[in-house]
C-alpha cells in the first residue's frame, strides 16, 4: 500500500509533464507564425510598399473570401491529383521493391530503369507525357507519379534487403517458404524504411503535381492551383498569388502531418525511432 502511495504522485508529475509538453509542442509554432505574422504586417504599413509589391496580411486575407469560389475548386484539384499520384507510387513502388529483391540479376537488370526515371527532370519529358497521355489531367497524374515512386521503391528495396541475415537463417532452418519469409519478416522489417520512403513520397506528389501543371500550362475549369498562381501573376494580383500559395504550403503541411501520423501509429509501439526515451 506504501508503495502505491509513493509511486502515485511520480505518476501524477509523468502525466503532467507529458501534458505541458504536449501543449508547448502545440503553441511554440503558433507563437512564431504569429510573430512572423506580425513583422510582415508592421513591415508592410511602415514601409509604404505598395500593394502589388507585397500585400498585407488582411490584403491576403480578404483574398481568401472574395477568391474561394476560383480558389477551393483548383485546391482540390490539385489535392486530388496529389493523393492519386500518391496511392500508385505506394503500390508501384512497395510491388516492384518485392519483384527487385527476389531475385539478384533481376536487380541488376531493372533497377537501373527506376534510375533513370528519377534522374530525369520530370519538366524534360513533360512534354512527351502530354503528347501520349489520353488527358492533361492522366499526365499530371503521371509525372507526379514518376516523381513520388522512386522515393518509396528506393527506400523499400533498402529495408526488404536490411534484414538480419540471423533471422532468415532461422526461416530457413524451420523449413519457411520465401513467400512466408517475405510476408512474416521481411515486409514487416522493411517497415520503418516504408513510412520514410512515404513521408518523402507524400512531399515530392504535391511538388511533382504543381510542377507538371507548370510545364503543361493546362487551364479552365479542372485547372489546379498552379495554374492559379500563374494567372494571378499574369493578372498583377498578389493578393490572390499570396493566397494560393498559403493553400499549397497548408496542403503540405497537412500531408507531412498525415503521413507522420501514419509512422507513428505504425511505429510507436515497437521501433526504436518513434519510442519516447525515458531519460
Amino acid at each position: 500500500m506504501s508503495d502505491e502511495t509513493d509511486t502515485s504522485p511520480l505518476v501524477k508529475g509523468t502525466a503532467s509533464a507529458r501534458r505541458r509538453d504536449l501543449a508547448l509542442r502545440i503553441a511554440i509554432p503558433f507563437l512564431v507564425i504569429a510573430l512572423l505574422i506580425l513583422v510582415w504586417y508592421a513591415y508592410v504599413k511602415l514601409s509604404g510598399v505598395p500593394p502589388y509589391i507585397l500585400p498585407g496580411p488582411a490584403a491576403v486575407a480578404n483574398a481568401f473570401v472574395t477568391d474561394w469560389g476560383t480558389l477551393a475548386p483548383a485546391l482540390w484539384v490539385t489535392t486530388k491529383i496529389t493523393f492519386m499520384s500518391l496511392m500508385l507510387a505506394l503500390v508501384g513502388g512497395v510491388g516492384f521493391a518485392i519483384f527487385l529483391v527476389q531475385s539478384r540479376w533481376v536487380e541488376l537488370a531493372f533497377y537501373p530503369l527506376a534510375v533513370i526515371l528519377q534522374v530525369t527532370p520530370i519538366v524534360a519529358i513533360s512534354p512527351l507525357i502530354l503528347i501520349y497521355a489520353p488527358s492533361t489531367q492522366v499526365a499530371l497524374l503521371i509525372c507526379a507519379f514518376l516523381v513520388a515512386f522512386f522515393p518509396i521503391l528506393s527506400n523499400m528495396v533498402q529495408g526488404l534487403k536490411s534484414v538480419d541475415h540471423n533471422l532468415i537463417n532461422l526461416f530457413e532452418l524451420y523449413g519457411a517458404s520465401r513467400w512466408q519469409t517475405l510476408i512474416h519478416l521481411k515486409i514487416p522489417a522493411a517497415q520503418p524504411y516504408f513510412m520514410t520512403g512515404l513521408r518523402i513520397g507524400g512531399g515530392l506528389a504535391l511538388i511533382a503535381a504543381v510542377v507538371a501543371e507548370f510545364a503543361a500550362g493546362s487551364a479552365g475549369a479542372g485547372s489546379g492551383l498552379a495554374f492559379r498562381l500563374l494567372e494571378a501573376q499574369y493578372r498583377m494580383n498578389i493578393p490572390r498569388l499570396f493566397a494560393a500559395l498559403f493553400m499549397l504550403s497548408m496542403l503540405g503541411v497537412a500531408i507531412f502531418g498525415l503521413t507522420t501520423l501514419i509512422a507513428w501509429l505504425s511505429l510507436h509501439r515497437w521501433h526504436e525511432s518513434s519510442i519516447k526515451r525515458e531519460n
